[in-house]
């Protein structure tokens, strides 16, 4: 039996993504910042484990607590809307830590086991944000863009080992806590100014021609564990889809 373990499941797409590996047969490693045992159904091939992936030791102690894993995804992330030129840098530091740094210290952490046994897959979400550009999103789309960029060298270095990295890039997702997991850091980044701007930006979002559902990247995020072609970039959603076909 397969093991998987899965960052930022305490809602959305992790959730769902922890759902739908175990319904495969597979043993999940469901990991929040505040575990919460009602989330996801009991069962033995299910276990939901404290992680904060901006902590070193509570990598080091999650990894412990789960023992060998066949896959890692890398879900967990923070959302970030406003003008960039009120945003602080203490709040970009912040974004970068979890979107970015989080990403390759997981990523960094389990690397020394996958190549050891030759096997092994790192799967990285992303978003659609990478695949065109998209306003009032800057900090955010740059904290994912690096981690693009990071995956797709990364599969090189790691080709010879025979573990496999592979992006799996979501589209917009309404239905998901994308605003409310920013919470206060984005009170304030919408000054004056860019008032009227933004409020044509929010009444678009309110009438989306295609939305992503939690649904659609569980599927991506499976496909791209599974995936043995090679393929490194698995955009998730019908809007996704879109847009990595306009490239």
């Amino acid at each position: 039996m397969k093991t998987v373990l899965i960052t930022g499941c305490s809602s959305g797409y992790g959730l769902e993504t922890a759902r739908r590996f175990h319904a495969q047969g597979w043993s999940v490693i469901a990991t929040m910042r505040t575990p919460r045992e009602d989330a996801l159904p009991r069962s033995d091939r299910l276990r939901v484990v404290a992680l904060d992936v901006t902590r070193p030791d509570s990598i080091a102690a999650a990894l412990e607590a789960s023992g060998p894993i066949d896959v890692l995804v890398n879900n967990a992330g923070i959302g970030l809307l406003g003008a960039f030129e009120a945003t602080p840098m203490t709040t970009v530091r912040d974004v970068f830590e979890t979107n970015t740094f989080g990403v390759m210290a997981m990523t960094q952490a389990v690397l020394p086991r996958f190549r050891a046994r030759r096997s092994g897959v790192v799967v990285n979400v992303t978003s659609s944000a990478t695949l065109a550009p998209m306003p009032l999103v800057a900090v955010y789309t740059a904290s994912k863009t690096a981690i693009e960029g990071f995956t797709a060298s990364l599969a090189f270095e790691l080709e010879a080992f025979d573990v496999r990295v592979k992006l799996v890039e979501p589209g917009y997702g309404p239905t998901t806590r994308f605003a409310s997991n920013g919470g206060s850091r984005m009170e304030g980044l919408i000054p004056e100014a860019y008032a009227p701007y933004a409020q044509r930006i929010f009444a678009s979002f309110e009438r989306p021609a295609l939305v992503t559902s939690e649904s659609d990247v569980a599927e991506a995020v499976w496909r791209a564990a599974n995936d043995a072609s090679g393929q490194l970039r698995f955009p998730a959603g019908p809007d996704a889809v879109a847009l990595a076909r306009a490239r």
